[in-house]
């Protein structure tokens, strides 16, 4: 049965195989392996700039707004610098994702993830913090260890050698002899690798107070490497070690996060202060680059300059508003999915929420025909209640398939408010929870909502491209100049892929988010390529 396969695109056209020889136990695997087959390649889109206001001066008769990029215009930041943390995906060539979601080692960090979430939320103190990094560090450098060495085995294998001396015994019981027997280990580590750094993504997030403005500030750079075997690891261990026992105080690694790529290490003071510092062994070699980096984040939160990167335009933009999402729905799909199966159902501002649930899917006994037919009847339903026609070639969608601590802008999964074995199954993609909209309709209901909205973006067109603008938000004032000439300001709001997704995967209540497009849209206060943030987000995760 294809349990998830049209989950992601909402489309039933779900494409079955002959069964393949199976092991013990493996019949409900290979069905996840089946519906799994069908979202290669349709993940969420989340890796480019979120939204780009531009705006432009005339004396009348004004003229139209031009492209991004137009000297004197307003256009959001890029996100260069702020890439996929990797390239390894649940459907590498050559394997069948039940081969990995069915692996001992992904199988066992189900568990340990559920285990490190609830130890992270139970944290009351310095000791609890430091005690529970340790946890993590322990988990993320054993995995890391081992990709390591099969990594190694790998490129030997590939060379027509042998695995080394004292490589790790495969815990897939795969045949030593071939090469793809070690890519399946090191492709395991990697991603179990990734949902660790999702905890540990929550952990940043949660001792910067849930504020986004020091996760954006931090993040703009290249993703960390692997931590095991890494130079420099143990200087930046006794830093956090020394805080702890000398003065009391907590300090994270950044290297076990993905959305810390500023420093290496982050020191929290008593009194609500905190520092981030670059650690060498060696003092001489500290980086300029590097410092430069960390100075540049922490003015762009206390004085509003610009963020670190090339992009010198690039500023975080207050909207002055309290973050409000619908995830109060999202805790109730996850609930009802897994005792369910599916999930679906209208989210105010014209969307859809899907959410599946591999162990509630297996319970129903269903067969693939009546799996597609429930899941057809669902999603249609809910779509009718959210307003969105049937053009399915105008739908844009994020979800959390397979985005575990890739996008370091997105809130970690680890964080979400959902009871911690849940947020473990989204990590590790047992389920999985869509979001969907239809861009005409969503244009249309911003209009409604009193903005001049366009959606631009063609039907059919594939995956959104990085950068890609999808929507287009336009208005005009005028005023008195001198004599008989009146002055023009036109403004164009472009909503960008990450605007999008950020509005989908974490469910902003609607009339937050007009009124935040509305805020950036009318805002006098210009500010070059604005990176929009709420108020209050602690209220939301945790």
């Amino acid at each position: 049965m294809n349990i998830l396969a049209g989950i992601a695109a909402f489309v039933l056209a779900i494409v079955w195989r002959p069964p393949r020889p199976r092991r013990p136990g493996e019949g409900e695997h290979e069905r996840l392996s089946h519906a799994l087959a069908g979202l290669a390649g349709k993940a969420a889109d989340h890796d480019t700039p979120s939204a780009a206001p531009r705006r432009q001066h005339a004396v009348a008769p004004a003229g139209g707004g031009g492209a991004v990029g137009l000297r004197g215009s307003n256009s959001f930041a890029a996100r260069s610098a702020c890439g996929d943390t990797c390239p390894v995906r649940l459907f590498s060539d050559g394997f069948m994702p039940d081969e990995v979601l069915w692996h001992p080692r992904h199988e066992a960090a189900q568990k340990s993830l559920a285990e490190l979430i609830a130890q992270l939320r139970a944290c009351a103190s310095v000791r609890d913090g430091y005690e529970f990094q340790q946890t993590l560090l322990d988990h993320v450098l054993a995995v890391e260890g081992d990709r390591n060495a099969f990594s190694q085995a790998v490129k030997r294998m590939r060379a027509g050698k042998g695995p080394q001396p004292g490589a790790p015994e495969p815990p897939s019981g795969r045949d030593r002899a071939l090469a793809e027997t070690w890519q399946l280990e090191y492709g395991v580590c990697e991603r179990v690798a990734r949902q660790f750094r999702c905890v540990g993504d929550a952990l940043a997030w949660r001792v910067f107070g849930f504020d986004r403005r020091h996760i954006i500030a931090l993040c703009l750079n290249e993703p960390p490497g692997v931590m095991a075997g890494k130079e420099g690891l143990a200087a930046e261990r006794e830093v956090v070690d020394r805080a702890y026992r000398e003065h009391g105080q907590l300090a994270i690694l950044h290297d076990l996060t993905n959305c810390l790529r500023i420093g290496d290490v982050t020191v929290f003071g008593d009194d609500g202060s905190h520092e981030t510092v670059e650690v060498k062994s060696d003092s001489r070699r500290r980086s300029p680059a590097q410092h430069r980096r960390i100075k540049a984040a922490q003015e762009a939160i206390r004085s509003g300059a610009p963020l670190p990167g090339k992009d010198r335009k690039a500023r975080l933009f207050d909207l002055d508003l309290p973050f409000r999402t619908h995830l109060d729905l999202l805790r109730l799909g996850t609930a009802r999915a897994a005792r369910d199966g599916i999930f679906a159902a209208k989210v105010p501002g014209k969307r859809v929420l899907l959410v599946s649930d591999f162990y509630g899917c297996n319970a129903q006994g269903w067969t693939q025909d009546g799996y597609q037919e429930r899941l057809a009847r669902q999603v249609s339903a809910a779509r009718r209640r959210a307003g969105i026609g049937n053009g399915r070639e105008w739908d844009v969608a994020a979800t959390s398939l397979d985005s575990a601590s890739r996008d370091p802008q997105r809130v970690p999964l680890a964080a979400y408010p959902l009871d911690p074995a849940f947020c473990a199954r989204l990590i590790g993609d047992l389920a999985v929870f869509v979001v969907r909209t239809s861009g005409p309709d969503l244009a249309d209901w911003v209009r409604d909502a009193g903005l001049n909205a366009e959606w631009v973006r063609p039907p059919g067109h594939g995956e959104l491209a990085a950068g890609e603008v999808v929507m287009e938000l336009h208005s005009t004032t005028s005023g008195p100049m001198y004599g008989t000439l009146r002055m023009e300001l036109k403004r164009t709001l472009q909503m960008r892929r990450s605007a999008l997704d950020r509005y989908l995967i974490e469910m902003v209540e609607q009339d937050t988010w007009i009124k935040g497009m509305r805020h950036m849209l009318t805002s006098p206060d210009g500010v070059g390529h604005p990176w929009p943030t709420y108020r209050g987000e602690d209220e939301v995760w945790i």
